[in-house]
């Protein structure tokens, strides 16, 4: 194996790491959050949870076809440091966010930039 390949498969998957990471840390910290929010019980914490999660696989699946699109015509390295950036917007978002409408928004923006795993796989597949 080349050493350029062998560090691109190294940028993969720290950035794939990155990501889990991103999502092993916040899911945890997202029903307290809710409570805090909305003044509700778990029960309803864990329902509006529920749909933030649904929200983000959604985006996911409606974002992975325009990423790998993005990634063919921009390259996938550069696609992959967007979609970096776009969840730490994401992470910012949960940071800050005065109103479940905000971790909603956030969410959303997350399952957006996502869908990056698609884009870590063909790169893989390219090297």
């Amino acid at each position: 194996m080349k050493a350029k390949s062998s560090r691109a498969l190294l940028f993969i998957f720290i950035t794939i790491l990155v990501d889990v990471i991103g999502l092993g840390v916040i899911i945890p910290v997202v029903p307290s959050l809710i409570e805090q929010l909305t003044g509700e019980g778990l029960s309803a914490a864990s329902r509006y949870g529920g749909w933030l999660i649904f929200s983000f696989a959604a985006m996911q699946f409606l974002f992975s076809p325009i990423m790998g699109g993005l990634s063919d015509r921009f390259g996938r390295r550069p696609v992959l440091l967007f979609s970096l950036f776009g969840l730490g917007i994401d992470y910012i978002f949960h940071a800050f966010a005065p109103t479940l409408f905000w971790l909603f928004v956030g969410r959303l923006v997350a399952g957006m930039f996502g869908a990056s795993f698609t884009t870590a796989t063909a790169y893989i597949a390219d090297i």
